[in-house]
């Protein structure tokens, strides 16, 4: 959660859609206008060294074999419908054509990694899809997957994506194609908003509340929803406009997708709570007259994740550890770290459970897989990508090699490399090593000139000046860039535009080295990341309206911990100094007693222990404090309408929040 300004232009209009999208569909609505608002710089075509190394990577991998478009293809039943998916106020939320451009079994554009492109064309394959008897998916409609099963009252939804727009317009779909039955179950197999932010778009909460739908998630689960757009939610959602190319046109010099999925939808984001909690691996529930047998496996793909087996279907959702892809084991927006070795041995655990069972795989993004060969082959193979990601990188971490050294070095076993679905789409082996690197030894690779190197900015003037000024620097960058050296181009011409922001050709030089990694980049988000920093250095940063990150559903499924730990965070240093604030707070509907104490420059808060000689005590409903934060509301307006009451020094309340400093969005990331 972040209360980032918005646009005054934009401030009710936001307000009253509520498109406040957390993380992955972080711009929303503001951003489903850039492309017609703002007007695109012209972009480059690909060099010579891109087009080699694009050639090149055609004949190392086996491009003739076609069983993944065979798989995409299989269970077909209908397509998406071609009318856009537009808001109350007729913002743009899903564009079903925006990828038109990229044909089925077409050449690779020079400027498109020839393996990201055929990734691309399989995610364009899109629609209503049968997984076997009596499970259906919905692909393409989101960034993730909807799956439908029907049981014998009724259907269970997995995964009801990232708005209740697209998760409607999705159900929809497949009531136009199966018999209408009513919804009553939902499962979250994740904590990441493409995988529940939907969910009003498919059951009503009066009836979740009546106990007609339950909705299953692992242990954990609400806990990091919330909590994954709370501490580090601007920073996360700023660079998740990088990392899915939001600000990119789809092109085949702009975005082509994001490996994991097409895009992002633009929708309201929701979320109701759990009803039904999976603690640990061997629970059963009976769904619907369906048995689930569940394992619990947190610190993989996310916080809190489960994988889970129909046994009548013999039919494995592998959630987001297995699909058709190198996933992350650290995200490029901004994440914790996740575990290379524990995501191993979940895979591992599930071929021991099912692997002599399973008939059809099927995971919340991409295509299934059918066969027990099959679907065996496939887990052992990213099980073993894993676990040799994790031993890998330990082994020549404790021969004294560095992370990027580690980085440069290690590549994956032949066997797992030719495999399509273990390509690096959406994570990428180099980064995923460094990030296990840092899991096990933290940023410091044990050189003392690295412990306390200088800020970017001055380090940069340093060299600079030291490279004998700008225009010697980038004339030499100049002579690197024609041998196709981009990497090191787009370094060292980073000093360069950080000693000196306002240098046009020092940051159009970097622009085009970048965009020629982002041509030759087979990771999508590399890509986006690649492509989007050059549109930047070239047109500045746009200062789009954007909403705040956290939408009303994530605000009121939030602890009170996890509120006051984020006021915390919020807590501007220089404004809280010297000052002690002590505030008791009592919620009367919660019946939760709280006392805040600024000291020291910091927020402490305690429960159920008030302090015998406040600043000020303050009595007031969760609810009223849920629309403070939501700025529904404002201390002073709640205060004289009588929903907070206030006995004590109210001017030092006053202060205290005074002291929160509220975060911009639009900060800069390839300029100082």
């Amino acid at each position: 959660m972040q209360y980032a300004r918005v646009a005054p232009s934009a401030t009710s209009a936001l307000r009253r859609r509520r498109h406040v999208a957390p993380v992955l569909s972080v711009l929303a609505a503001a951003l489903a206008i850039a492309h017609s608002a703002l007007a695109a710089e012209a972009t480059k075509p690909a060099e010579p060294a891109t087009k080699e190394a694009n050639a090149a990577l055609l004949k190392a991998l086996p491009f003739t074999d076609k069983t993944s478009f065979e798989l995409a293809h299989k269970g077909f039943i209908a397509p998406l419908p071609k009318e856009m998916i537009k808001g109350e106020k007729g913002n743009l939320i899903w564009d079903p054509t925006k990828y038109d451009f990229i044909k089925e079994g077409s050449e690779a554009p020079d400027t498109v990694n020839s393996s990201l492109w055929r990734q691309s064309q399989l995610l364009n394959i899109s629609g209503l899809f049968e997984v076997t008897d009596g499970i259906y998916q919905v692909r393409n409609y989101d960034l993730s997957n909807m799956t439908i099963v029907e049981g014998k009252e009724g259907l269970t939804i997995m995964d009801p994506l990232i708005s209740t727009e697209t998760a409607k317009a999705a159900l929809d779909l497949y009531f136009k194609h199966r018999p209408k039955k009513p919804v009553v179950a939902v499962i979250y197999t994740h904590s990441h908003v493409d995988h529940y932010g939907g969910v009003r778009g498919v059951v009503d909460e009066a009836d979740v509340k009546a106990g007609k739908v339950k909705i299953y998630a692992p242990l954990g689960f609400l806990e990091h929803a919330a909590a994954e757009n709370v501490m580090a939610g601007t920073a996360m959602s700023r660079r998740a406009s990088y990392m899915y190319g939001n600000l990119l046109p789809p092109s085949a010099t702009g975005q082509v997708g994001a490996g994991l999925g097409t895009t992002t939808s633009a929708g309201t984001v929701t979320l109701i709570a759990p009803t039904d909690i999976i603690e640990k691996t061997g629970e059963t529930r009976t769904i619907d007259g369906l048995t689930y047998e569940f394992l619990y496996a947190p610190g993989s793909e996310a916080p809190a994740e489960m994988l889970y087996y129909i046994k009548e279907k013999k039919a494995l959702n592998t959630a987001e550890d297995s699909s058709h892809t190198l996933h992350n084991t650290y995200s490029l927006r901004g994440a914790k770290i996740r575990d290379p070795l524990a995501w191993s041995k979940y895979l591992n655990e599930a071929l021991k459970l099912w692997g002599d069972d399973v008939q059809v795989m099927y995971a919340m993004h991409h295509w299934p897989v059918w066969g027990q060969k099959e679907v065996n082959e496939h887990i052992g193979l990213q099980r073993d990508m894993y676990r040799y990601i994790n031993d890998e990188t330990l082994r020549l971490a404790n021969m004294g090699y560095n992370k990027e050294e580690i980085a440069e070095q290690v590549k994956l076993p032949e066997t797992i490399a030719t495999k399509f679905s273990n390509r690096g789409y959406y994570g990428s082996l180099n980064h995923n090593v460094r990030a296990t690197y840092v899991l096990y030894l933290g940023w410091f690779n044990g050189n003392p000139a690295t412990l306390h190197t200088l800020p970017v900015q001055e380090a940069s003037k340093r060299y600079v000046e030291m490279m004998g000024g700008t225009d010697a620097l980038l004339q030499k960058a100049r002579e690197y860039y024609k041998k196709g050296d981009y990497r090191w181009v787009a370094e060292v011409v980073n000093y360069a535009v950080f000693a000196d922001p306002q240098n046009q050709t020092a940051k159009n030089l970097q622009a085009d080295a970048l965009e020629q990694m982002g041509y030759q980049a087979e990771s999508g988000p590399w890509r986006n990341f690649y492509l989007t920093g050059a549109k930047e250095l070239r047109e500045g940063v746009q200062k789009l309206p954007v909403p705040d990150t956290a939408s009303p559903d994530t605000v009121r499924a939030m602890t009170l911990d996890m509120l006051f730990d984020y006021f915390g965070v919020r807590l501007n240093r220089e404004k809280a100094a010297g000052k002690h604030v002590v505030l008791n707070l009592d919620f009367t509907d919660t019946n939760q007693k709280y006392t805040l104490e600024m000291v020291n420059s910091v927020i402490n808060h305690t429960e159920g222990k008030p302090a015998k000689d406040p600043t000020a005590s303050v009595t007031l409903t969760r609810e009223t404090l849920n629309r403070m934060m939501l700025r529904e509301t404002n201390l002073n307006d709640a205060i004289s309408k009588g929903d907070v009451k206030v006995t004590g020094d109210q001017q030092q309340i006053t202060e205290m929040f005074a002291a929160l400093d509220n975060f911009e969005f639009w900060w800069n990331i390839v300029t100082p």
